[in-house]
Formats: C-alpha cells, structure tokens, sequence
C-alpha cells in the first residue's frame, strides 16, 4: 500500500514542534506561544476528522514544526542545538511504542485527557491549571515508561516551575503526534531511507504557507 507522505510529513512535524518548543523552553525560557497553543491543542482533540484538524486544520499552524523537521533531517551534526532536537525527536519516537505496547498506560492516559477536556471548560488552555495537568500526564504515565528524555538547558530557567510544566507539556504534545505518525503510516525506517521524500513533501507543504507578517 502506498505511504501517505503527507500526513507522515505533518505529524513528524508535529513531533518536531514538540522537540523544539522543549529546547527553546529550556535554553530561553520561552518559546512561539501561538506553536505552542498548537501543540498542547493537539492533545485534548482526541477525534479529529484528519491528519490536518489535529493542528487546528492549518498548514501554517506546523511551520515551526516543519522548519524544524528539515533542520534535523538534513543535519548530520552530533553536537550542538541540531544533535539536541534529533535526540528528542527520536526518544519521543521510543517512548510513543512503548506507550502504545502498554494498555494499562493507554488506558490511564485516555482517562486523564478526558478529565483535561473538563477542565477545559473553566481554564484557558495555556492558563497554570492546564500546564500543570498535561505536566502531571507526563510525570504520572509516560515518563514511568522509561527511559527518560534528559532535557538540558539553562539550570537557572529549569528550576522555574512554570517552565517545567511547559516543557513536560511539550514533551506530552510530541508524543501525540508520535502517536499519529504511527497511526497513518509513519515509522524509523523512513527516517532511515525516505530522508529527502519527507524534507520534499515539507517543504511542499511550507511553500503553501502564507509568510509571517
């Protein structure tokens, strides 16, 4: 069966977003607010209608991502900022099968962003509350999968609590799209051989993307 290379190009994307927020995070202590509105609104839509709708059905709503995606895959680098986002990229990638070979975390995770999707209803997305529960998610469900993302960055932004809740919400975000890249087709072969199908499709898709004003 042919690979649908474009809904595997827009949830590795999605993953990349999630890598690059957690990096930005980390390093700076803040990072696009309107990528990250689009990555933790990603988590609580849990029956979108197509690959697209998971991000608000906007192509332009993944640039960050797709930026990212071409970045990490056209680098060869094993240090420095590019070695960093592939490393999250890739234990996501990890941590998503060994969530999805777990039906009691599958399980515990669905409960939990269902309460998410309550809370909706009193807390803005963004709001502590919210960053605070996803956070929680992570700590609670995957993190236990193991092994552990080692997040680096300034030690002095890292101690800020609110940062850590964005980062470990970030990271719950990239594991959603790992989720989705399995579910329409994607998987660590292609990363491997497909390389410059997937850069292609990317930067197909970003040329269709209105220019930030």
């Amino acid at each position: 069966m042919a690979k649908n290379y474009y809904d595997i190009t827009l949830a590795l994307a999605g993953i990349c977003q999630g890598a690059h927020l957690v990096q930005q995070l980390a390093h700076q202590g803040h990072c696009p607010p309107e990528s990250l509105k689009v990555s933790l609104s990603s988590v609580v839509d849990l029956n979108p209608s197509s690959t697209l709708a998971v991000y608000g059905g906007k192509e332009e709503n993944l640039r960050f991502g797709l930026e990212t995606l071409i970045a990490v895959l056209n680098s060869s680098s094993r240090h420095g900022a590019g070695a960093e986002l592939t490393r999250y990229t890739l234990s996501m990638m990890v941590l998503e099968r060994k969530l999805s070979a777990s039906k009691t975390a599958l399980d515990e995770l669905s409960k939990r962003i269902a309460q998410l999707d309550r809370q909706l209803a009193h807390y803005d997305l963004e709001s502590d509350t919210l960053l605070s529960a996803m956070a929680a998610i992570y700590v609670d469900v995957i993190s236990p999968l193991g092994p552990r993302i080692q997040v680096t960055g300034s030690p002095a932004v890292l101690q800020n609590s609110q940062i850590q809740s964005k980062v470990r919400a970030a990271l719950l975000a990239g594991i959603r799209s790992a989720v989705l890249w399995h579910q329409v087709g994607g998987g660590r072969l292609q990363l491997m051989f497909s390389r410059n199908r997937l850069v292609k499709e990317a930067k197909q898709i970003l040329s269709r993307c209105p220019q930030p004003l």
